[in-house]
């Protein structure tokens, strides 16, 4: 229903009538069959409406702006008070013709007329009877009309589906009222003491949202039940608009309730920790946005970077996902993206070096000094994976930490055996609880450069599991055709590993899968000769082993003899 028309019919007192007693709103039956005895006069001075249908008995106010239309009042109201209402086809036009009304309006009685402080003439009018337009007999200064009484077919009083459609109709306005915020609460009282049933369709017609095409309609309509029954449909349609629109805004407002107070407790939060000097969260994308602008990374990082991170801004930090997300943000800043340690090919450094930390393996360290001679030659990483393969103890491990100091790099090692794990090596899916980058990222990044000495130990003993071949997710690591852009299933970008110098070890190669293989150079390394061992003995492990155990060679001297029965007595291994 129309909220101003009922507030304009609610606020009206009997003070704003004249002082005839039968000019009040709301109509009893005996004022309605005093109406329908009155007689017509025959011709009327026609008063169109541009958006609102008048209804016999319902009282509205109507604002006129129109030269023609304020005349028409004012010589009304100076008469019998008596005028024809019909409403215009189109409001839009200012000065409407014969054509551009509605043949059918109301008879209408000037209850009060009111002048505005703008000019305007506000007059407060009382439909009586229906009325049909028989001929024009003038257009200056406004209309007049012949007109002709249209009767309207009622039916009988023991109608019992008419009453019925009555009942419903005042039920339904009731819950309309109650849905609708817009409308008092007061229009209830209105609607139960009408007692009137003609009265009640045509004050509920003039009052619901419809369009004045639609009122004119229902004003049309010559039998009453026909029109009780089709306002009954468009109250029908209103109550499932208004209990949808309702259902609507209520949950938008629990929504929106919720919003207000989480918003409410990150505002008290974000106070606490910065009294308790802690690091609120604007801090914290401050200084993200800060380290972002002193990457040196590529276009397509720093787009997938900008993307991230502002979906990160808009997450509401009590969500499961806001820490996975804060990871994900702190291992794209932690990565070393374009960052290389300056390579050292010192060739004779580099056999100083090994010389110093191993003895023997004449023929391992010879080889290891031409590949680095090859990398100096090349500059790039694209060469052959090594694989140093022996029996424990011989030194693989040690000698890939040699390579890392003899070249200026950073030096990372991570151990293969019984890893059965696929996600180890690629990482996990961020969708997943705990999701955690693969070894090989975390290694870069905790080597802060893209291109130390790795070390992948035991890779012989990589197993086989429901969670997949780890040594299948290798074959990516140590291709170098493909591992310039490696996919880990956490960083879910291809970063490169072109530059690493991998170094494989293995006690066997039998157990190694074939296509890994032959992505690597093998390297053996045999076990020690006897005078071997007491060499690495006399220069090495002695005088660690005294250290060890806060001594001097001057406390203890273990002589060249007792060295060889050591060894030939407790050393019976390769290594």
């Amino acid at each position: 229903m129309s909220n101003q028309k009922l507030i304009s019919f609610d606020s009206l007192s009997l003070q704003d009538f004249n002082a005839d007693a039968e000019m009040i709103p709301l109509m009893t039956p005996e004022d309605e069959e005093e109406m329908a005895n009155e007689d017509l006069p025959k011709t009327l001075p026609i008063l169109p409406l541009r958006n609102t249908v008048l209804f016999p008995g319902v009282v509205i106010p109507i604002t006129a702006g129109r030269d023609k239309s304020i005349k028409l009042i004012n010589d009304a109201n100076a008469g019998d008070k008596i005028i024809g209402v019909v409403a215009q086809k189109n409001e839009e036009i200012e000065d409407p013709s014969i054509n551009d009304i509605y043949p059918i309006g109301t008879v209408a009685r000037i209850l009060r007329v009111l002048k505005m402080p703008d000019g305007n003439v506000t007059v407060i009018l009382q439909g009586k009877k229906r009325f049909e337009i028989d001929a024009m007999i003038s257009e200056r200064p406004y209309f007049k009309a012949d007109i002709k009484e249209v009767p309207e077919k009622r039916p009988g009083v023991y109608d019992t589906e008419f009453n019925a459609i009555i009942d419903s109709m005042r039920e339904l306005a009731i819950e309309i009222i109650k849905e609708s915020p817009n409308i008092p609460t007061e229009a209830t009282f209105a609607i139960k003491n009408i007692e009137s049933q003609s009265f009640l369709i045509n004050f509920i017609s003039s009052n619901m949202n419809l369009s004045v095409q639609e009122k004119q309609n229902l004003l049309e309509m010559n039998v009453l039940k026909e029109r009780a029954l089709e306002t009954l449909k468009y109250m029908n349609v209103e109550l499932q608009k208004l209990e949808l629109k309702n259902d609507i805004q209520t949950k938008v407002r629990i929504d929106l309730d919720q919003q207000q107070r989480e918003y409410f407790l990150h505002q008290q939060m974000k106070t606490i920790q910065e009294e308790l000097g802690g690091v609120t969260y604007e801090q914290e994308f401050e200084e993200m946005r800060q380290r972002a602008k002193a990457k040196k990374w590529d276009e397509k990082t720093a787009k997938n970077f900008e993307k991230e991170f502002s979906k990160f801004q808009r997450m509401n930090p009590q969500s499961p996902d806001f820490g996975i997300q804060r990871n994900y943000l702190e291992l794209i800043l932690d990565l070393p993206w374009e960052h290389f340690s300056k390579d050292k090919f010192d060739l004779k450094n580099a056999q100083k070096i090994l010389d110093r930390d191993h003895f023997g393996l004449e023929d391992v360290k010879k080889r290891i000094i031409e590949h680095l001679a090859v990398l100096k030659l090349r500059n790039d990483m694209k060469s052959p994976i090594l694989c140093l393969t022996g029996p424990p103890g011989v030194g693989k491990t040690s000698i890939g930490r040699s390579i890392a100091e003899a070249l200026g790099r950073e030096y990372v090692r991570i151990s293969l055996g019984g890893l059965r794990d696929e996600a180890e090596i690629r990482g996990h899916r961020k969708t997943y609880i705990g999701a955690m980058p693969g070894r090989i990222i975390q290694n870069i990044k905790k080597a802060g450069t893209s291109n130390p000495v790795f070390i992948l130990d035991e890779i012989d003993k990589l197993s086989i599991s429901h969670n997949g071949d780890p040594s299948s997710a290798l074959l990516e690591v140590l291709d170098p055709e493909q591992n310039n852009s490696f996919y880990d299933n956490f960083l879910e970008m291809g970063y490169d590993l072109s530059k690493v110098m991998f170094i494989a070890t293995s006690n066997t190669m039998s157990t190694i899968q074939p296509a890994l293989r032959d992505r690597m150079e093998v390297i053996q390394m045999s076990g020690y000769t006897i005078e071997e061992k007491v060499e690495i003995a006399r220069q090495h492990l002695v005088p660690k082993q005294l250290k060890e155990h806060g001594l001097t060679s001057k406390d203890l001297t273990i002589g060249k003899r007792q060295l060889e029965k050591i060894v030939e007595g407790y050393t019976r291994e390769s290594g």
